[in-house]
């Protein structure tokens, strides 16, 4: 099974997909339609997908890094969507994807004058999801609550003054949401499926594509069985019938260390159901987010965090901090914009449900939905096809250099390369282990070239690492990793 992408493969793919009648075209690359290419694969069906950019480009790359069990949708009274989430982390973090994920301790810090009954019923209830759907307790411990000698060595940066102790749960956390999202389509390559990246929808219809090579100009068609529109918050410019309400969700990169070593989840002021999460990384920063507003007009292809969001960020994390945080620990900012579905009321409120829709010309639209709950929408995407009896298969598909947890520590490598490779990790660590960068070593970019799809240096820096959040640091890598481009013999692609 050959899962490695790269300039030659996408070259070949392209030349056949123009040729062939395939059962499923997929339009867009996030974790949807990288997810709805390998359930259709595995079903048996042949598939193409297109992405305009690079794989995990929009939305899903700008996440909080989190595999929810869905402790929010219980806050909202949205059990369906809580249990869907609890089977969905289960899945993910024991079976699938055991070394893109971690358990992630999350604190509720309890200051004199504020109640913890109703959040430790929401946690107990969350517990209960969890053991319903049989996700272990030696992996997502129940949650407790805990004096306030144990807040402070777990979160030595609160604030103390009041501080009465917090309540403690687990959820998961991604070590990086677009890796999961290459892993997604190596794996559904390694099944058959073509992944054409840098490839842009002209015109979509329900019995194919008009299809640019952004690379080269080239145009060209392909025709499909279905055709599945998977681009997220650009749905609406594929397919007309389709109305999203657009909100955008703001995170800040902190440089500062030593606040906490576990996930904070502080209130947001007159709201009783929407927090901000202070969220440690594998990398030793910290991400704070994230907001929840409308957003109206164009699409752009990168959203803009507005400064507006990032003081109201600093401000909520630091209400439970005793060293305000300030933008002098700013590195860096990122914005996502959700696909919601139109409906009346604010952003905040919409449904995080998932919906399958099909246009008058037989375009199949999947939108709306979370990162966690992805392995759904796609099997209800394909299954809306109509093209298999066959059920999804792919609760049972690890993905590229998934294996059991137990394992991963035997792995001959780094931890931090087995963190981002699983089984792969060896094999990357007997490359040149010089680093670019703390996050970055030349081993990484040219295994990103040669297997992960890279095909220029925003893709090594922006997706196959997050060294691209901190522009900074990014900026002066940007010719040395094209150098790599330029010299891998499997990367002299049309146009690069």
């Amino acid at each position: 099974m050959n899962t490695s992408l790269n300039a030659s493969r996408r070259l070949a793919d392209i030349e056949a997909a123009a040729k062939d009648v395939v059962d499923v075209l997929v339009i867009g690359g996030g974790v949807t339609g990288a997810g709805v290419a390998l359930d259709a694969a595995s079903r048996g069906l042949s598939v193409v997908l297109a992405e305009a950019h690079d794989l995990a480009f929009g939305t899903s790359r700008w996440s909080s890094k989190l595999i929810h069990g869905g402790l929010r949708y219980l806050a909202n009274g949205d059990v369906a969507i809580a249990y869907e989430s609890a089977v969905e982390r289960g899945i993910v973090m024991t079976r699938t994807a055991p070394h893109l994920t971690r358990p992630l301790p999350q604190l509720i810090p309890l200051y004199e004058g504020v109640s913890s009954a109703l959040a430790m019923t929401g946690l107990y209830a969350g517990d209960l999801l969890r053991r319903i759907v049989r996700t272990p307790s030696g992996l997502l411990p129940r949650p407790r609550r805990i004096p306030a000698a144990e807040a402070l060595a777990l979160a030595p940066g609160l604030k103390r003054e009041g501080l009465r102790g917090g309540l403690l749960s687990y959820d998961g956390q991604l070590i990086d949401d677009a890796r999961f999202v290459i892993a997604l389509a190596r794996t559904a390559a390694g099944h058959g499926a073509r992944i054409l990246t840098k490839v842009k929808a002209v015109s979509l219809e329900g019995d194919g594509a008009r299809l640019r090579d952004t690379l080269t100009g080239a145009e060209f068609d392909v025709r499909a069985r279905k055709v599945i529109n998977a681009t997220g918050v650009w749905a609406g410019q594929l397919v007309e019938s389709v109305r999203l309400r657009p909100s955008r969700g703001t995170h800040v990169v902190l440089s500062c260390t030593g606040i906490t070593g576990t996930s904070l989840t502080v209130p947001i002021p007159g709201s009783r159901n929407r927090f901000v999460l202070v969220l440690p990384q594998v990398d030793g920063r910290i991400y704070v987010g994230l907001t929840d507003e409308p957003v109206d007009g164009e699409i752009p292809d990168v959203p803009h965090a507005p400064e507006s969001d990032v003081d109201f960020l600093l401000s909520v994390a630091s209400s439970v901090l005793e060293r305000p945080l300030t933008r002098d620990d700013v590195l860096g900012a990122y914005a996502g914009l959700r696909p919601l579905l139109d409906a009346d009321g604010a952003s905040a409120d919409l449904s995080r449900r998932h919906a399958v829709r099909t246009a008058a010309n037989g375009v199949i639209t999947v939108v709306g939905g979370k990162f966690t709950t992805y392995r759904r929408m796609a099997a209800d995407a394909v299954d809306a096809t109509g093209l298999t009896t066959i059920p999804a298969r792919t609760k049972d598909i690890p993905l590229v250099g998934a294996t059991a947890r137990e394992r991963l520590g035997r792995i001959d490598a780094p931890a931090r390369l087995i963190a981002k490779y699983g089984t792969e990790a060896a094999q990357v660590a007997k490359l040149d282990p010089a680093r670019l960068h703390p996050d970055l070593t030349i081993a990484e970019v040219i295994w990103a070239f040669q297997h992960e799809g890279a095909l220029d240096a925003d893709d090594v820096l922006h997706r196959r690492s997050r060294v691209g959040l901190v522009p900074a640091e990014a900026n002066p890598l940007v010719d040395i990793v094209s150098g790599y481009a330029r010299s891998n013999p499997r990367n002299h692609s049309r146009g690069s």
